[in-house]
């Protein structure tokens, strides 16, 4: 299954709050209407909380601003997402949808990739969703590699090796689902950030997880050993400078997995 990830910053004349309600009440409509045009499985929208974001990074250092929110599409396929999208509806639709993206998006400053699921926690069936009246979090991870590993090499070491160090540690820090969904398909993530007008570098992909507001910050000997060996692994492959993290709530505005 194709995911596409679209990190979004507002347009500097509008709040967070103006820019993440058009979206949600105005934008989210427009999307829904075509979304069948354009072969869409799944479309959730990812709104950035109000939380104390320059809190999260800790021993990390200084990291990049948080965005305002992420577009989160699933296709069927690579195949099924080129099929619906290269046909004159969905060019039609996706001339639309940039108009209205103008009215909220700083696209020069947002940046798009294709890329795939690596589910490293993960509950059956799939449904734990950080939901507005839930006390659930969903923690956003965008992350870019070290300049001495190519991109290739960051993505084997954190599949083959980091991924296991957080799974083991999973109960310990709270994590109810954790995925690392990595970039690919550079061609197409190329084409997409042309044609909106996005100038930002992708990253090399990004960790999602998911946890109850209750245990976050929760200073159990557990939560800070845990803690302390995810940053002493990701300091041997992310480049936290060129990174950024923030908590969010999740909109899920079509389903049909």
């Amino acid at each position: 299954m194709l995911r596409l990830t679209f990190m979004l910053r507002r347009k500097p004349s509008m709040s967070r709050e103006d820019m993440q309600r058009y979206w949600l009440e105005e934008h989210a409509a427009l999307v829904a209407g075509h979304s069948r045009t354009l072969g869409m499985l799944r479309y959730v929208q990812v709104h950035t909380t109000d939380d104390e974001h320059e809190k999260l990074p800790g021993r990390r250092g200084k990291m990049e601003e948080p965005y305002d929110g992420v577009v989160e599409v699933w296709w069927e396929s690579k195949a099924a997402m080129i099929e619906a999208v290269s046909s004159d509806d969905g060019r039609l639709v996706d001339r639309l949808l940039r108009e209205d993206e103008e009215k909220f998006i700083d696209l020069k400053h947002s940046v798009a990739w294709f890329n795939y699921e690596y589910p490293q926690v993960n509950p059956t069936p799939e449904n734990v969703v950080a939901t507005e009246r839930s006390s659930l979090l969903k923690l956003y991870f965008p992350l870019r590699q070290l300049d001495a590993l190519t991109m290739e090499e960051a993505q084997w070491y954190w599949r083959t090796h980091h991924g296991p160090v957080i799974r083991r540690q999973a109960h310990g820090s709270g994590i109810l689902r954790y995925q690392q969904v990595h970039r690919d398909e550079d061609q197409l993530t190329e084409a997409l950030n042309v044609s909106r007008g996005c100038e930002v570098e992708p990253y090399l992909g990004h960790a999602e997880v998911w946890m109850d507001r209750s245990s976050m910050g929760n200073p159990t000997p557990e939560n800070k050993l845990a803690s302390r060996r995810a940053y002493e692994d990701e300091a041997k492959f992310i480049d936290f400078a060129r990174s950024t993290m923030f908590l969010a709530k999740e909109h899920v505005i079509i389903d049909r997995r």
